[in-house]
């Protein structure tokens, strides 16, 4: 056997480097997961500073050990890659290995073994666990709000029919696939809205009246997303084009009304929205405080959007636009069948990221009246029968809105994969 070499880990000495250095990673993860899961220290003969630091320092040994550049092995190459690229990465890297494995007795703990979710009332808490009594009972208004509960049916209807219609094109025959995006862009926003005017606020065909103001919870948050979505990007596409073209009227009204609201907080717009804006209108004009939301949000969010297409237009060589002006396109053809297809494609994460922003930032409404998911937990932890448990609520609500921007990142990336080309 070679010279085992301890400084300089080599190829030649892979095998040995490669099994001392594992059983050392592997040592120090197990010594640190027995401490947190089962208290035993392994090396508690040792004084405590050396003890605790000891797993730190054999991590940092084994890592070092195994990080050999172009092993040849595809794992530990890809390993080596990601996390253990220097001596810095290996320490950050055992650091939050070492902190999760310390966190997970305690946060188990709290929200599974020694949680309650038995019971109606806040004396069924009485351990050190979560309280999931809590969400229990409160559930019905963190879904829909104050809706009255005789109706929630009506909201659960709306939103079955808006995800089965929503599928629509998964089923669509390959002939009428070309009006697809007619469909999503144009008919689905207006059957949305009739559905969500006639079911949920009702008024008409027998059902009874229910005003914006008890909308609320997480149905909300869809609604107002949803709607807010739908109407900022075509407005960001069509400032994107504006902000590009050699208009002069057109290039500054689109510059001018980007900058402007990129340079507004939201909560601000928001509040002029629904304070402000109603002052400016007719006597006898009424406008909903939730539309004039969705329409604050849409504008504020429209600016982002046409910057991140903007970054896609300009992305593109010169020479598309020229070989579309030679095939005898006009200004719209060619944008709409060769330009804009290709920009889309290129700037998918950062369209993803702005209406993940989007989403969390729904419960920014709640300063204006309306009360969804969060808005709901602000009103459920100041009840006197269940003061204390506001914790529950933030985790149950940062839970739900994991879902909801994780399930939009992974469609934002498999849609990347479906349009990918090489470059």
């Amino acid at each position: 056997m070679k010279k085992f070499n301890f400084i300089n880990p080599t190829k030649e000495n892979l095998i040995p480097n490669l099994y001392v250095g594992t059983c050392l990673v592997i040592i120090s993860l197990i010594d640190v997961f027995l401490n947190s899961f089962f208290k035993l220290n392994l090396i508690s003969f040792l004084p405590f500073i050396l003890s605790f630091f000891l797993p730190f320092v054999l991590g940092m040994i084994g890592l070092h050990l195994i990080r050999i550049e172009y092993s040849g092995i595809k794992k530990l190459d890809n390993l080596n890659k990601n996390i253990n690229t220097s001596n810095f990465n290996a320490a950050l890297t055992l650091l939050i290995l070492f902190i999760i494995i310390k966190a997970i007795p305690p946060v188990f703990s709290w929200m599974i073994f020694d949680a309650n979710i038995s019971g109606d009332t806040k004396d069924a808490c009485s351990g050190s666990g979560a309280c999931w009594t809590y969400i229990k009972i409160w559930f019905k208004r963190f879904m829909y709000g104050m809706y009255p509960n005789e109706q929630i049916w009506r909201v659960n209807l709306a939103f079955i029919f808006l995800i089965a219609l929503a599928f629509v094109g998964f089923f669509t025959a390959e002939k009428y696939k070309k009006f697809l995006t007619l469909y999503y862009v144009v008919i689905y926003p207006i059957i949305a809205f009739i559905l969500i005017y006639y079911l949920i606020s009702g008024g008409a065909l027998g059902l009874e009246w229910v005003e914006t103001g008890a909308w609320g919870g997480l149905s909300l948050t869809f609604i107002v997303s949803f709607f807010s979505l739908i109407f900022c990007f075509p407005l960001g596409m069509a400032l994107a084009l504006g902000r590009r073209t050699e208009l002069p009227v057109v290039k500054y009204v689109s510059v001018g009304f980007i900058e402007f609201w990129r340079g507004v907080p939201l909560i601000t717009v928001l509040f002029m929205s629904s304070v402000m804006f109603p002052m400016f209108l007719p006597q006898d004009f009424f406008m909903d405080k939730l539309v004039r939301v969705i329409i604050a949000i849409s504008l504020f969010e429209a600016a982002y959007v046409a910057e991140v297409i903007r970054g896609g237009l300009q992305a593109l060589p010169r020479g598309q636009y020229d070989a579309s002006k030679s095939l005898g396109m006009g200004y719209w053809k060619m944008h709409i069948f060769v330009i804009l297809p290709q920009a889309l494609k290129l700037v998918i994460p950062g369209i993803a990221n702005t209406f993940l922003a989007l989403v969390k930032d729904t419960p920014l409404i709640f300063v204006v009246g309306l009360a969804e998911i969060v808005g709901m937990l602000q009103m459920a932890k100041t009840n006197p029968k269940w003061l204390g448990f506001a914790m529950e609520g933030y985790v149950f609500s940062a839970i739900i809105f994991f879902i909801i921007c994780y399930a939009m990142s992974r469609y934002s990336y498999n849609l990347e994969l479906k349009y990918k080309t090489d470059r």
